[in-house]
């Protein structure tokens, strides 16, 4: 008996109650370049390495999309813009690597706009691609590292079901001199609650009309 065949990318739109993830485009330089001026400072510090930090130019930025664009088909990575339902704004940016193909496993990151912190769009839009990589890539295991004193990260793992299970003590020197360390989060098929817990009022709602 073959295991079932499962997809081995994200679906290009991912939707959810209050904001809708989908893959960048080639027409998205402009965009970016928007996002990476806006959040450059905000993400000097738990974001020192993001490839948006890098941008300056409409060309910078049209090369940044490019490599999104390529990573995504070529299934090496999976970058997601989260856009609010209502306003089309650019509320997070959140990113999936696989890790391993045979457990099959992935790893995830993401960033809050700096005008969209503290709304709960981060967590609504993890939500939304846990239930994507355990129900349609069949993964059995996620991963994130954050740093331990980014708090707003760690609450994010946390409320989404994710489990500390390690901590890295003073593993890096920042710019600025000072020692943090790193948080190892971890969400198995086993740990994962059911379907209904995870999804949004609005999911619910929709399953409901086509019953």
């Amino acid at each position: 008996m073959t295991q079932r065949e499962v997809p081995t990318q994200l679906p290009e739109c991912i939707e959810a109650e209050r904001v809708y993830l989908r893959r960048y485009r080639l027409d998205d330089g402009e965009l970016i370049l928007r996002v990476a001026r806006a959040n450059r400072d905000h993400l000097a510090h738990y974001e020192a390495t993001n490839a948006l930090r890098t941008i300056t130019t409409q060309d910078e930025a049209d090369a940044v999309v490019r490599r999104f664009v390529e990573a995504w088909d070529k299934g090496q990575a999976f970058f997601l813009g989260a856009f609010h339902r209502s306003t089309d704004a650019f509320v997070a940016q959140v990113y999936v690597g696989p890790t391993d193909r045979k457990l099959p496993a992935y790893t995830i990151g993401f960033f809050a706009d700096k005008d969209h912190e503290g709304m709960g769009y981060v967590s609504e839009a993890v939500r939304a691609v846990f239930r994507c990589l355990f129900h349609e890539l069949g993964a059995h295991r996620v991963r994130l590292e954050c740093d331990d004193s980014n708090v707003r990260s760690a609450r994010v793992a946390e409320r989404c079901g994710m489990v500390r299970e390690g901590h890295l003590r003073e593993n890096k020197r920042n710019p600025d001199g000072s020692l943090t360390g790193t948080l190892l989060y971890g969400l198995l098929r086993s740990d994962y609650p059911s379907a209904d817990l995870l999804e949004s009022p609005r999911d619910r709602r929709s399953q409901r009309r086509t019953l």
